[in-house]
């Protein structure tokens, strides 16, 4: 019970869930000088350092609670899929838009906050700045960073659809939910400066895909582009961070100050290149090689029909 209890006793989760934490400010200048609208008080809370370092504390101590949650879930999918193998597929339509719809308010509202901290560093400040200063954790984008990370352990219910609806689990699918909601914490353990660089492009890329993925649930009738266009993103992503893991390492190498750890560089660009191989592969040469047996399995029943 220990292992599920202290995910709850996080600080950040208790201050989350105060009602009293939901009182608005229309406008608010952060430490690092970028003002933010309609910001709320528990997105204030990361001015105070010790606070900041409370959440700081508990991630370091609890950061492995990743591996056993992940272990737990691909656990799970397995013994969900046996249970439904012998049962009709649930029509929870309903309840999938929901839920699309809540993480792509949510992703939208984690890229209104960190991409303008994310184009302050970049045009005020340099490259070099984005991938090796963690001070934006003293922020508004400091909170945002923290609950991305614990975002990804309820984000692992996009599973529990999928096996519900009996619909296909790619090795992609579980891999990728697995491996970030690991990576996430670790990284945060250690309040790695180049993170800023995943928790903005995961952001950004989410609010794209889970409005997508709504609507789809709404039988809109979406264009092909549109898919192409959330693919694209998907591939950018780890295009962008395998550079930004090049660009931390030539950093330290140049004996640069950089609060990015050398095994923090190792499993990211591992990880990024590991993803970009699968997404090729699902994305492009799957879907070469399925496009046309599809095509002749279609005509062949328009023959049979004919006939």
């Amino acid at each position: 019970m220990e292992v599920f209890e202290s995910f709850y006793q996080n600080p950040i989760l208790r201050e989350y869930f105060n009602p009293k934490q939901f009182h608005v400010t229309p406008w608010v200048r952060d430490v690092i000088g970028i003002h933010h609208p309609f910001v709320f008080d528990f997105e204030r809370k990361f001015f105070d350092k010790t606070y900041a370092h409370n959440i700081y504390e508990w991630m370091n101590k609890w950061w492995w609670l990743s591996i056993v949650y992940s272990i737990i879930y691909v656990g799970l999918i397995y013994y969900g899929r046996s249970l439904m193998e012998k049962r009709e597929p649930y029509q929870i339509r309903g309840l999938l838009i929901l839920w699309n719809m809540s993480l792509a308010l949510f992703s939208i509202f984690g890229m209104i906050r960190c991409v303008p901290e994310m184009i302050y560093g970049l045009t005020q400040k340099g490259l070099q700045y984005t991938i090796c200063d963690n001070s934006n954790i003293y922020s508004v984008t400091g909170f945002w960073i923290s609950i991305f990370c614990i975002s990804k352990v309820p984000e692992l219910i996009d599973t529990l659809f999928i096996v519900l609806r009996k619909q296909k689990l790619i090795f992609l699918h579980w891999f990728h939910h697995a491996t970030v909601l690991i990576y996430a914490w670790y990284s945060y353990h250690d309040w790695t400066a180049s993170g800023r660089w995943f928790v903005f492009m995961n952001y950004s890329v989410h609010a794209l895909m889970y409005s997508y993925y709504a609507f789809r649930a709404m039988r809109f009738r979406i264009p092909k582009w549109v898919s192409v266009t959330v693919t694209i993103f998907q591939l950018s992503q780890m295009v962008v961070g395998c550079f930004v893991n090049y660009k931390a390492y030539v950093y330290k190498q140049d004996d640069v100050p950089c609060r990015v750890a050398y095994a923090n560089i190792f499993w990211s660009f591992v990880m990024y290149a590991v993803y970009f191989g699968l997404f090729l592969h699902f994305f492009f040469v799957s879907y070469l090689t399925k496009k046309p047996t599809d095509k002749k399995i279609t005509n062949e029943s328009e023959r049979k029909k004919n006939k």
